[in-house]
């Protein structure tokens, strides 16, 4: 398992979200949590990223069939 820390401009591209639904969903608790990197720089974890959307693509799929 690998613990790849992405930043947020990869984070947009895989998720198709903008920074501020990002941060929206974040504080909801509806998104993994960020990471410090240092005193100004985040980033995810990219397994739990991944896992995220893993969830949203079944959830979908399982509203369809319902």
């Amino acid at each position: 398992m690998s613990n790849r820390i992405i930043r947020l401009p990869e984070v947009k591209e895989k998720t198709g979200l903008s920074r501020s639904s990002i941060y929206l969903r974040m504080s909801k608790g509806d998104f993994p949590q960020s990471i410090s990197l240092g005193e100004r720089a985040i980033g995810w974890v990219e397994t739990d990223v991944e896992q995220w959307l893993d969830e949203r693509i079944a959830a979908s799929k399982a509203a369809n069939y319902e």
